[in-house]
């Protein structure tokens, strides 16, 4: 009977801590399961549909101008904050190798000496121990050998690390991919907004040149007596304000121009691109999808996901902290109370092994922090996840309804640029015939230049309306993007 508890006592020491250890777990005073209890419409306000969303269409074959194509390859290229992130995911690599080599068991070669004074009863691990024993005086202790430690993953603590690490590698991805997106989109809306303000540079010009030749007339006219010095004065202060004008777009072209080459990664230079038939570019048609697709396609949407799965495992960890550790140490090599000692083969070598239990009982302040802040951190990260999920559907949401009312407004702008216009040619007969004075020509065609440049903005706003619902539907990232994960 004494022999089976000489055998058993060390399991029986083993159960009972983790007893211990287990009931001493804290209660939490705030705890919400993993779960997301969020519920996603079925559709965006009846306009959606089952087809497939366009977020899946590649960027290339979204944007066909091919000097956008062009910008896009050389900044997805060059971009310094997408080197950056690129970066951050081989940091992220290294952290899961790190955590993963911690499953496995610890080798390597040691070298040692030490004096000390033996107990009564000295620990015979090492083999001879000839300098300890005796009449207990302080003897001197020489070592060689090779040495090893394996922490027994019992709790699967070490596992759980490891899985955190690797989503939080995965999440890193998402996170490139979602500054892709975010990165296609900018350039592209950025080159959009420098057509247009090509387009304006084009209306005020020719609207400038209009005003120099009535400026003329209406100096002549003075010369007859038709009109006062008072025309005059106006027609030169309508041309200067134009002057001024196009002063002012000139140097949001060369701002607009600079930020496109930013995001592409290169100093100042002259962006190509054809803006002539700007007003005639037709906005490419999306489709939404359903809802449910854009957890599988915003990049921000799957790395909150992963976020969150990483939060999780951190928990486990934490959990598993309050449990006992067991390690097992090893060791073979040389050991003698004479350095030279060393070499009397076989006499000084020793092999030997030991496991180690430990039982967190003091500074469990520490444990239980450790424990309350990766709960409260997996909270964070499910309320992160519905608020990510929630903003993806109002933004696509608005989105839609936005490309719906410019495609409409645009129209309008059109027929109000066409009434203006023709209203242009009445005032001017009626100015020649003196039937009309000349403020309402100026006022006429004021407000036609403004029509034709209201006209001009409503159409970039379709257009960047189109792009920016590419991008809240997570398009602009392509899948040869995502290297292979570990």
């Amino acid at each position: 009977m004494s022999d089976v508890w000489t055998r058993n006592r060390a399991w029986i020491a083993l159960l009972t801590a983790v007893f211990i250890s287990s009931a001493c777990v804290p209660a939490l005073q705030e705890h919400r399961d993993s779960e997301v209890e969020q519920v996603i419409p079925q559709g965006f306000a009846d306009q959606g549909s089952d087809e497939p969303s366009t977020a899946r269409t590649d960027w290339r074959a979204f944007f066909e101008d091919p000097n956008l194509q062009r910008l896009i390859e050389e900044a997805l290229a060059n971009n310094q904050e997408l080197h950056i992130l690129q970066q951050e995911i081989r940091i992220a690599a290294s952290e899961v190798s790190a955590r993963s080599g911690e499953v496995l068991p610890q080798a390597g070669v040691g070298v040692d000496a030490g004096a000390g004074k033996p107990g009564s009863y000295p620990l015979e691990r090492h083999g001879p121990r000839a300098a300890f024993e005796g009449d207990g005086r302080v003897g001197t202790e020489y070592g060689i050998g090779v040495y090893a430690t394996w922490e027994v993953d019992v709790w699967n603590k070490l596992r759980s690390a490891t899985k955190a690490a690797f989503f939080e590698y995965v999440a890193t991805f998402e996170g490139r991919n979602f500054a892709i997106t975010a990165l296609v989109a900018e350039i592209a809306n950025s080159y959009y907004e420098l057509m247009a303000l090509d387009q304006q540079l084009q209306v005020i010009d020719s609207n400038l040149a209009i005003l120099k030749d009535a400026l003329e007339v209406v100096r002549l006219q003075k010369q007859a007596a038709r009109v006062t010095e008072l025309a005059v004065q106006r027609f030169e202060a309508e041309v200067f304000k134009n002057q001024s004008q196009r002063l002012d777009v000139l140097q949001q072209i060369v701002e607009t121009e600079n930020t496109i080459n930013v995001l592409v990664g290169r100093y100042p230079q002259p962006v190509t691109r054809n803006s002539a038939d700007f007003l005639e570019i037709t906005a490419k048609p999306v489709q939404a999808g359903l809802p449910t697709q854009l957890l599988e396609n915003r990049p921000d949407v799957r790395r909150a996901e992963f976020e969150l799965k990483a939060a999780e495992m951190d928990v486990e960890v934490a959990r598993a902290t309050f449990y006992p550790s067991l390690s097992i140490d090893a060791g073979v090599g040389l050991r003698s109370d004479r350095s030279l000692g060393l070499l009397a083969t076989p006499e000084s070598v020793f092999v030997g092994s030991v496991a180690n239990l430990f039982v967190p009982l003091l500074n469990r302040r520490a444990i239980k922090a450790y424990y309350q802040s990766a709960n409260a951190a997996q909270i964070r990260a499910v309320y992160e996840y519905e608020r990510t999920v929630l903003t993806a559907y109002v933004e696509c949401a608005n989105q839609l309804s936005r490309i719906d009312k410019l495609s409409e407004a645009l129209e309008r702008r059109k027929e109000q640029v066409r009434v203006l216009n023709r209203s242009i040619e009445v005032s001017t007969i009626l100015f020649n015939s003196a039937r009309a004075d000349y403020l309402e020509v100026l006022t006429t065609r004021s407000e036609a230049q403004e029509s034709q440049l209201e006209l001009v903005e409503t159409k970039k706003n379709q257009l960047m309306a189109v792009v920016n619902m590419y991008r809240v539907l997570g398009g602009g990232w392509s899948e040869q993007l995502v290297e292979a994960t570990p």
